[in-house]
């Protein structure tokens, strides 16, 4: 079966100012995740599923619908507060979202088939697609997953420190500690540091961190809401308290249900959190226009 695609994109964007899952970074409008579904169409992907708002719902089908017609399968799935297993309730003054694990357990009844999931606004790599495709081609077990593995080094900034989860593996390269470590930046001597309220640790770069790039199979769902059901129990009082991908992972491999292969990855990430980040992503995928990585109109 060919692999889905699943966006996770129901962000509200807040510090960039807008929608920027829809915004324009190409030369012909295009949105990095026009890039994303070029990337994953070029490896063998055959459908993508939206995670988004329903207020989102116009925007979205008015910027991909037309121009991915004939090119791939196209399904939406709104992720709102009351979208929960039943049984639960949600607590009445909740207004934040659930987390990125909660978005990926709304597309349940959208994907029946292997799945990566992705942000909405970070760009990837069409190698990272690739890797993702091999890996579902090459086994069929149902508890057998994958995260892709970025160089640390790779994914910094220049203008300030950044979050990222620090992927630890065992010799034969399956996942066994996602440490999300923040405030990773480079000092002054170039060395890279994270540094937390006085817990620093340095790294040299090579260490892979995770951007949210996952390769999973249709059984994950269950053990998603099983896991979200446990996260209410435990947090229904903490209204701020999300239920992340991370935490679903670490408990998988925690409690020996899952296995989870770093799949290595050589690209460079970017991707946009605030409105300085736009030129610097535009000016990228300009380059990699220019140097042949991608036509100059995604969609003709």
């Amino acid at each position: 079966m060919k692999p889905t695609l699943l966006i996770l994109a129901a962000g509200m964007g807040s510090r960039y100012g807008g929608l920027k899952q829809t915004d324009s970074f190409g030369p012909n409008g295009e949105s990095i995740i026009d890039y994303s579904i070029y990337d994953a169409i070029q490896t063998g992907f055959q459908k993508v599923v939206f995670v988004i708002r329903q207020s989102f719902a116009e925007a979205f089908k008015e910027k991909f619908t037309d121009k991915l017609k004939g090119k791939i399968e196209i399904d939406y799935v709104f992720q709102e507060l009351d979208n929960v297993p039943t049984g639960i309730t949600v607590p009445k003054d909740r207004t934040k979202p659930w987390g990125t694990a909660h978005a990926v357990m709304v597309a349940y009844d959208k994907v029946k088939e292997p799945f990566a999931v992705i942000n909405a606004d970070d760009f990837y790599g069409q190698s990272s697609y690739q890797a993702l495709a091999d890996f579902f081609s090459g086994s069929d077990q149902e508890l057998d997953f994958s995260i892709v593995g970025y160089q640390m080094d790779k994914t910094l900034s220049e203008h300030g420190g950044v979050s990222r989860a620090v992927c630890h593996s065992d010799q034969e390269g399956y996942l066994t500690e996602i440490e999300e470590r923040l405030n990773i930046h480079y000092t002054q001597e170039r060395k890279i540091i994270s540094d937390m309220n006085g817990d620093v640790q340095q790294y040299n770069g090579k260490e892979f961190v995770s951007m949210n790039m996952m390769g999973f199979r249709p059984s994950v769902f269950g053990y998603i809401q099983t896991f979200f059901k446990d996260f209410i129990q435990q947090h229904h009082q903490d209204l701020k308290k999300e239920f992340y991908i991370p935490d679903v992972l670490e408990r998988l491999i925690s409690e020996n249900i899952a296995r989870v292969k770093i799949l290595p990855s050589s690209e460079r990430w970017f991707g946009v959190t605030y409105p300085d980040d736009k030129p610097i992503v535009m000016e990228s995928i300009s380059q990699k226009i220019k140097h042949g990585e991608y036509p100059s109109n995604l969609w003709e």
